[in-house]
Order: C-alpha cells, then structure tokens, then sequence
C-alpha cells in the first residue's frame, strides 16, 4: 500500500516576522500549489532523490540555473532530518515503532526561495507519511515543534513556528508567542479562525527575486538578541497590529484590515534592508488600490482587493511586469 500526504504553502497575513521573536501572526495556507510525499514498505530505508537533489548537469550554466532555481541545498538534507527528528521524539516518548522500513518520494510544485514555506511544506508532508506509516499521533503544537526543529536544530536555519503552525493545522490560525508560554509550554497559543468575514485576498510572486529566509532572519536575530531598541519596538508592534487586525475581522473592518497590511510591509522596510525589485512589487501593488505585504521573507507578497475591477488591475498590472497573480485557495481542513 502506497501512503500519500499533501502539504501546501503558507501566506502570513499579518505580523510576520515577529512569530521568531515571541510575537503575534495570523497565517493560513492555500492549495494552489502543493508538496506531495509518497511513502511505501520496502526491505530498506531509501530517499528517491528529485530534481532538487540533482548532481550531474549538462553543463556550467545549467549549475547556476539550478542554483538560482533552487538555492544550494536539495530535499535530501530536509527528509533525512525529519527522519532523525521523528525517530528521537518516539524514542523519547516511549512510542515503539513497528520494525519495517519504507521508501520516500516527494515532489514539490511550490515556487521555492520566495517565502511560501516550501521546505516546511515538504517536511510537514513527509511527518504526516511517517505517522500514518507507523501509526502515531502527534498533536498539532507538537508537529510544528518538530518540523520547526529540523530546520533550527538539525540544519541551522532560522526560522519562526508560523509556518509550520499554518500547516499543522490546515486552517488559518491566530497564533500568539507570548515568552512566558513558550518558555512554559514549548509552544504558542494559537486559535483557529473562522473565514466568514475574510477580505479578497490576493498572493502575487516573481521568481527572480527568490533568497532564503535564512537571508533575513540571521541578521535580525542577531539583532533582536542584543537588545537592539528599534527592533524590539518593531516586534511590540507587530503584535499589536495583529490583534487590531484580528479585532478587524470579526468586525468585517475591510479598510482597517487594508492600512495594517500596508503598516506591516512600511515598519519592515524601516527596519530591514529591502530588494529594489521587491518593492517595487509591492509599490505597483498599491497604485491600483491594493494593499501588499510580503508573504514572509521576501519575492511574494500578499494582500487585499476591493472588487473584481480592482482584481483585474493588478493583476493587469503585475503581469505586465512579469509578476504572477493568484486567488487563494485558503485550506480550511
């Protein structure tokens, strides 16, 4: 029997990146694209490589185009990760797994390096094979903690429970990381929201922007940790623009939802180094009447539309400068 699990990308709404730093975010994930794990019983345990962990090229130039389509690093290190993540949490936990290996394959059609969370998406699908594989439950909480660990404590990489929250849960989750109950629990308090009262979304990407969020977030741990006073304004008040955002919601207050977005995008680029070309997304975003934020780390960004009309503008707009524009598909498992 082949076991198949789905992940999808993340879209975080309001208040990243302050999700790393003990703050407040509100994040959902949409099933326009997807990461797919297929896994089955086999004598051993083998990873089937994918076109991410290639070696051999034709040439040279066809290195770069894979580099600058990939980054450096393929999916091999993630899945390889996961394993060790997934085995010591069992063994931790008095959880005995039966003895039978499998073999992974995976598959990712999320556009990578432009802060959809693609590498948690593959992880997150890959944790959901294992478990149904060997029969083991694992909390939402603690399955972000752990895909979330793989990247942080396995491969180095900064990140923030966010992403892996959204995917975890499959539905669009106010997520709060208050220090005392991190510290406390190990995990957030987070709440899942109802979408009823949802403005127009739109996400719009541009691959030639992609970078790793290990790009932003070094730099901004870095600083957060010494007690930097602009940064740590930065992060109070992203959390408090996510509340106001949440309060926003359950008010259907479309035109508050619009200025917090915009908020959100304007107190990061007073805070970090931002990429010509990434604002001049989201700036042609905002002539037509949108709002625009970034997604998360940068190359994607996300925000509201009035209408229809407004809709066909930018995404008029966007297109013409070879920016792509899609409707969210919001899970809400």
């Amino acid at each position: 029997m082949i076991i198949e699990t789905f992940s999808y990308p993340r879209a975080a709404v309001i208040g990243n990146p302050s999700d790393g730093y003990y703050g407040k975010t509100i994040a959902f994930v949409f099933s326009n694209f997807m990461a797919n794990v297929q896994l089955y019983q086999t004598p051993e345990l083998e990873i089937k490589p994918q076109r991410l962990d290639i070696t051999t090229y034709k040439d040279m130039q066809s290195l770069v185009e894979d580099i600058n389509f990939a980054g450096y690093y393929g999916g091999m290190r993630l899945l390889k990760g996961m394993i060790k993540v997934f085995y010591e949490h069992c063994v931790k936990n008095n959880i005995q797994l039966a003895s039978k290996n499998f073999t992974i394959r995976y598959q990712s059609n999320i556009p990578l390096r432009l802060g959809l969370a693609g590498s948690s998406a593959i992880l997150s699908a890959f944790l959901k094979a294992m478990c149904l594989f060997y029969e083991v439950y694992i909390d939402p909480a603690t399955f972000a903690n752990l895909v979330l660990s793989v990247e942080n404590g396995e491969l180095g990489i900064s990140a923030g429970l966010q992403d892996r929250v959204a995917q975890a849960f499959e539905k669009p989750v106010f997520m709060d990381f208050n220090k005392k109950t991190m510290e406390e629990k190990g995990h957030g308090n987070y709440k899942v929201l109802n979408t009823t009262n949802f403005p127009n979304f739109y996400i719009a990407f541009r691959k030639d922007l992609s970078e790793g969020t290990e790009t932003i977030h070094n730099n901004l741990k870095a600083r957060f940790n010494i007690g930097e006073e602009k940064v740590l304004e930065a992060m109070n008040r992203w959390g408090q623009i996510t509340e106001e955002f949440k309060t926003a919601l359950y008010n259907n207050d479309c035109e508050l939802m619009h200025q917090l977005i915009d908020e959100n995008f304007d107190l990061r680029r007073s805070l970090i180094t931002i990429s010509k070309g990434n604002i001049e997304m989201v700036e042609m975003a905002r002539s037509v009447g949108a709002s625009a934020k970034f997604t998360g780390s940068g190359g994607a960004i996300i925000g509201t539309y009035k209408d229809e009309l407004m809709y066909s503008k930018l995404k008029g707009t966007l297109n013409n400068n070879n920016i792509e524009v899609i409707k969210p598909n919001i899970v809400n498992n």
